[in-house]
């Protein structure tokens, strides 16, 4: 083994000028969740020129991508890019180099390919990690149901091993008001504003009652177009995150004011995940990475939530439980009846109204 990990690490220094620079030419190019067309188009050329066999649009999403060498009749190991990067604040959260390790790691797998077992390396590109979904469809279309293995590299400040993920689910929260004249008549308005500020200071006040693993974040997204004009919609975006699913569904009907108007939602039909971990990839990471010659070895991460919930290296099954995309599920429409407070939407009459969009993410 340590022969056959020796020649991939000369491959990898072999490659490092030239993944250096796609690293740092993604990120000088950000691209929002499913516009990432020129981080795609640069990731497939260079896994083309390393030998793989590469189709572009998979899962009928149009910057995904799947790179593939074979080496005969095995099991199939995915490794998983993200390019997309955030409104903004571009590749702060290092996009570009998950993506350049993912392609690195694949190439220097196609420059030993005579070494490996028999099998076949993909190298999947899964776009709009940041709050689109991306690994949620390519799982529904299919592109992992013949998956056995897959894993990504995400930048940290120490190797982890182990990451505990959280579920997430967004709820955009819309209200619609009746404009008018901040000065001359406000008495003709209805502020949709203020129903938003109500919302965030309500849901603000629950997170003192919700558990320790679990979190809640938004931010306001239209607060009004001119401040002498009573704003006729106002919107908010809140991240609802649980250890469980059923805790994350839970809490984000705490979070939804109970009559407001649902609208449908991205993944709203979708099944429950049931994903789960597999330590068996990890104790084998881990005494490779305590082999004589390495570097130190990697302290276990513990039982600490991640920030983002990235994917084990590898989830029992097939299809949607081997890619890890971090808690998909379905939820009705039940907000039961815990809701923060004093949003809610207009009576009849008021002139406005209010709406939650529920939408099950992976940023």
């Amino acid at each position: 083994m340590s022969t056959l990990k020796d020649s991939i690490s000369q491959a990898v220094e072999h490659l490092a000028d030239e993944l250096d620079a796609l690293s740092r030419q993604i990120h000088a190019h950000p691209e929002l969740a499913y516009h990432e067309v020129q981080a795609c188009g640069w990731l497939s050329d260079f896994l083309a020129r390393q030998g793989f066999k590469v189709e572009k649009g998979v899962g009928g999403v149009e910057t995904a991508f799947r790179g593939t060498i074979e080496t005969g009749e095995g099991p199939t190991i995915a490794i998983l890019c993200e390019y997309d990067a955030l409104p903004g604040i571009g590749h702060a959260c290092g996009h570009n180099v998950i993506a350049t390790s993912g392609v690195g790691a694949g190439a220097a797998l196609a420059a030993v390919r005579a070494q490996l077992p028999k099998g076949r390396i993909q190298v999947i590109g899964t776009p709009a990690e940041e709050g689109g979904g991306g690994k949620v469809k390519l799982i529904k279309s299919g592109v992992f149901r013949e998956v056995d293995c897959a894993m990504m590299i995400h930048g940290f400040d120490r190797t982890l091993l182990h990451q505990d993920l959280l579920g997430i689910v967004r709820g955009t929260f819309e209200f619609n008001g009746r404009a008018s004249h901040a000065s001359a008549d406000p008495w003709e308005g209805v502020n949709a504003l203020d129903a938003v500020i109500q919302t965030y200071n309500a849901i603000s006040m629950l997170r003192q009652q919700v558990r320790p693993n679990c979190r809640i974040h938004g931010i306001i997204t239209n607060g009004g177009a001119a401040a002498n004009i009573i704003p006729e919609y106002a919107s908010a975006i809140f991240y609802v995150r649980a250890p469980r699913i059923d805790t994350m569904w839970e809490l984000f009907k705490r979070v939804t004011p109970r009559d407001a108007r649902p609208v449908r939602g991205q993944h709203e039909d979708g099944g429950p995940y049931r994903g789960r971990p597999d330590p068996g990839p990890t104790r084998l990471l881990r005494h490779r990475q305590r082999e004589p010659g390495d570097p130190g070895h990697p302290a276990d991460g513990g039982h600490r939530p991640h920030r983002h919930g990235h994917p084990h290296p590898r989830l029992r099954g097939r299809g949607g439980e081997a890619a890890g995309a971090r808690g998909h599920g379905g939820g009705g429409q039940d907000h039961g009846p815990h809701h923060p407070g004093p949003a809610r939407r207009a009576r009849p009459g008021e002139g406005g109204e209010g709406r939650v969009r529920q939408e099950q993410v992976t940023p």
